[in-house]
């Protein structure tokens, strides 16, 4: 499929948001939650309202859900990346718990790079649709912006590249058909708590996706410390493809 086309089948998000309407029976049967805190960061251009369907989904399955609380996602200016060090902290203290974060896009690597420095405070991660990987990686766009705006971007230096292994469970939901990010850009490397789940979605309806949804609940609902690769088995197998098929897209 080529890029071109892959973009314009980004204007399906409001069937997308349509569809998590209509499934809501279904939805309600996703697995519930034990009440632990999640973190939900936004997409570049997005902020605390895109979320919302999402946190509500999850605030309903039982969780305590919060979002990033800092406006619009404008990328990893001077700041941006300690004020979500600084909300992790927050709600770890407040609930006395670990967190699970979910990253949409560029927020997925706000997300792997809170993992990567404070591990302590992290139960898992979820990325939708994050550009883990690539030529040229996030890091390297950031130099440039930094060099011709001279406006500094980024985050920590000392964390490296951000596609390397977390030392906290991760799973990334990507779509083949993602008009905005790659979807090989997406894949999580191979590691024991690591995963890749594909879904058929947009970039901009990966946050209200049913089959996202209900894998995202999934995932969260697994016992701290007991963490086992999405099942695939039964009626899933018609639902979430194997990611790691053949493809000639």
């Amino acid at each position: 499929m080529t890029a071109p086309l892959r973009l314009a089948l980004e204007g399906r998000v409001g069937w997308e948001y349509g569809a998590m309407l209509a499934a809501q029976p279904l939805l309600y049967r996703a697995p519930r939650g034990d009440g632990h805190p999640v973190l939900v960061l936004p997409l570049m251009l997005g902020n605390d309202l895109s979320t919302l369907p999402l946190r509500g989904f999850l605030q309903d399955r039982g969780y305590a859900v919060f979002g990033w609380d800092q406006g619009v996602n404008l990328g990893p200016r001077a700041g941006v990346y300690d004020g979500c060090r600084r909300r992790l902290t927050e709600l770890r203290r407040r609930h006395d718990r670990r967190l699970s974060l979910i990253g949409w896009s560029l927020g997925g690597l706000y997300a792997r790079a809170l993992a990567l420095q404070a591990p302590d405070d992290v139960r898992l991660v979820i990325c939708l649709g994050t550009p883990i990987s690539g030529d040229p990686r996030p890091e390297a766009l950031w130099r440039l912006y930094h060099r011709v705006t001279g406006d500094a971007m980024g985050l920590p230096a000392e964390l490296g590249t951000l596609d390397r292994r977390l030392p906290v469970p991760v799973t990334s939901i990507y779509s083949r058909s993602d008009g905005i990010v790659p979807w090989r850009c997406s894949v999580e490397p191979d590691g024991p708590r690591a995963e890749n789940i594909e879904v058929e979605s947009s970039h901009l309806g990966l946050g209200v996706h049913p089959l996202a949804l209900f894998a995202i609940a999934d995932r969260l609902a697994q016992p701290e410390g007991h963490w086992r690769p999405f099942d695939r088995s039964g009626y899933r197998k018609w639902l979430y493809r194997e990611p790691g098929r053949p493809t000639w897209r």
